[in-house]
């Protein structure tokens, strides 16, 4: 179990999920996350019937430490708004 998450500064967090958000910025392209790779994020995150604590603190945590073109980040923000609020 300890495979699916990563510890970073002392908290849990979705290891998928960043793995996710690391392919995006690594390779060719500019280092930021596009509205496409955004989507393959919030897909991840939906893997299940489920939005969990650690999948909301991951979400956050790429929010806060990974760079977005602006499109990516408005859809990105839009959709995880939309989800929070249904759930």
């Amino acid at each position: 179990m300890s495979e699916y998450y990563k510890t970073i500064d002392g908290k849990r967090y979705d290891r998928g999920l960043l793995d996710v958000a690391n392919k995006a910025v690594a390779g060719t392209g500019d280092g930021r996350i596009s509205k496409a790779d955004a989507a393959k994020l919030l897909e991840a995150a939906m893997d299940s019937d489920a939005y969990t604590d650690i999948e909301k603190a991951t979400m956050r945590y790429i929010r806060d430490n990974y760079k977005f073109t602006e499109a990516g980040d408005e859809w990105f923000r839009t959709e995880v708004r939309r989800i929070a609020a249904k759930r």
